[in-house]
């Protein structure tokens, strides 16, 4: 049951009303330290894994776990979070799945336990980010995941331009090129990332914090901004992603909405959305640009034709087929499921030997696949009451003039509702564009 939403705002900003706790606990810096650490190695991982220790690919890919575990531990024992309907739900149903995935299920205690760690270390991490971060901290993450963008998207267009026996297109593991093909004979360039949906779910990371900073760049260099929202414009066609574009155009149209409520917003925005056309114009007179541009529009021609249209892109991509996910995972699936972990690459491998979706691509047909009908309906509604939630909170604070909150729900919201908890990296980004989002909320006056 999803709690009442009108006193959200006001239950939100009660739980972050005390004092930041980096001012009263000098442990605090260290947790700090922690999701710093965290962001970090969710964007350098792959690198990690690609170039630096090829040889330690495998245990590199849970790199970030030992962070998460630390953090958590720590902020219970000290009582800096409290506990909530969700922490206490979702931590009831991981050891419930664990139990039933080992007795009931596919019978791999290794394989449950990698499952059960999306619920028992990064969903908790999502609200002790909430806690130690302050909103400097937020904006200060935001400023230095700008300055990442620019010599970002030059790997990828390396990366793009480059064969895949080309260095910069080394695979996990030191292995030749393992590009995923994207049309003309390009293909979806990773980034630092481990795989292509890494380098869409940054860039996505980097349009809500450009937007941001345009409407609110009092304290950020313009020409910084523009070199960042050049290398965002860049990353579209050079990602060769639909999921990037729609996730753009996602932000741009709570962006809208902010500027409805404040015309000097809208103001600021015509004016950004007028240069970067002129910037789209000069980059279009360069075969680099124009033959990107190519690649990325033949590749959504040819998609949209195969999924049915535009239509279906986004019913399928965003809604991640949920309808299905109730309807077709229905028939014949065990009470409790499969068993937890099973649904991932990992629990595939260490199943079978290969990594192949035992159980859906779907976030929710995982879900309710591995956990069945009771297990992961459970899930998919304590995910959604939290969205419901903190959405709700953002846009009060949008009502109060604060733009940082709910352009963080521009990227937060779907991920958190039907993000792929499975894969690591979109996990990463969830949960820490969770923790931002109640960490946001907190007054100005309090930063």
């Amino acid at each position: 049951m999803i709690p009442d939403l009108r006193s959200t705002a006001n239950r939100w900003e009660e739980a972050n009303s005390r004092r930041p706790i980096a001012a009263v606990d000098t442990k605090a810096q260290w947790l700090k330290r922690a999701v710093w650490a965290y962001f970090f190695l969710l964007i350098f991982e792959g690198a990690l894994r690609k170039w630096v220790l090829p040889s330690l690919a495998t245990p590199l890919l849970i790199i970030r776990d030992p962070i998460a575990l630390w953090a958590v531990v720590v902020t219970w024992r000290r009582g800096i979070i409290a506990p909530n309907i969700y922490l206490t739900g979702m931590v009831v149903i991981a050891v419930s799945s664990i139990i039933t995935a080992t007795l009931l299920g596919h019978g791999n205690l290794f394989v449950a336990l990698y499952g059960a760690r999306i619920f028992l270390l990064h969903f908790p991490l999502i609200f002790v980010i909430g806690r130690v971060f302050t909103r400097e901290d937020v904006i200060s993450m935001g400023k230095v995941t700008l300055w990442i963008a620019i010599p970002m998207v030059l790997l990828v267009a390396m990366q793009f331009f480059s064969p895949q026996s080309a260095w910069v297109n080394q695979g996990i593991g030191g292995s030749e090129g393992e590009g995923f093909m994207g049309a003309m004979g390009f293909f979806r360039p990773p980034g630092t990332f481990s795989f292509t949906s890494g380098n869409a779910s940054f860039f996505s990371f980097v349009a809500l914090f450009v937007f941001y900073f345009w409407l609110d760049n009092k304290a950020i260099n313009k020409l910084f901004l523009a070199a960042a929202t050049a290398a965002l414009l860049l990353s579209v066609p050079l990602s060769i992603s639909r999921t990037l574009l729609f996730q753009i155009v996602i932000s741009l149209v709570f962006v809208l909405i902010a500027s409805a409520r404040k015309p000097e917003n809208l103001g600021r925005m015509l004016v950004t959305v007028a240069g970067g056309i002129l910037v789209l114009s000069l980059l279009g007179q360069s075969s680099f640009f124009s033959t990107a541009t190519e690649a990325f529009t033949s590749r959504f021609e040819d998609a949209n034709e195969i999924e049915g249209g535009l239509e279906g892109v986004f019913l399928d991509r965003f809604l991640g087929g949920l309808i299905g996910a109730l309807t077709g995972s229905a028939s014949g699936l065990p009470f409790f499921g499969y068993g937890i972990g099973m649904g991932t690459n990992v629990g595939s491998m260490l199943l079978t030997g290969t990594t192949v979706f035992l159980i859906s691509e779907g976030e929710w047909g995982r879900v309710i696949g591995e956990l069945g009908p009771l297990l992961g309906l459970a899930v998919v509604f304590l995910r959604l009451g939290l969205a419901a939630e903190i959405s709700w909170a953002c846009y009060k604070k949008l009502t109060q003039g604060d733009l940082l909150p709910w352009l963080l729900l521009s990227f937060g919201l779907l991920s958190l509702v039907q993000g792929g908890w499975a894969q690591p990296t979109s996990l990463g980004f969830c949960t820490l564009t969770g923790g931002l989002m109640i960490a946001s909320l907190r007054s100005l006056k309090q930063t």
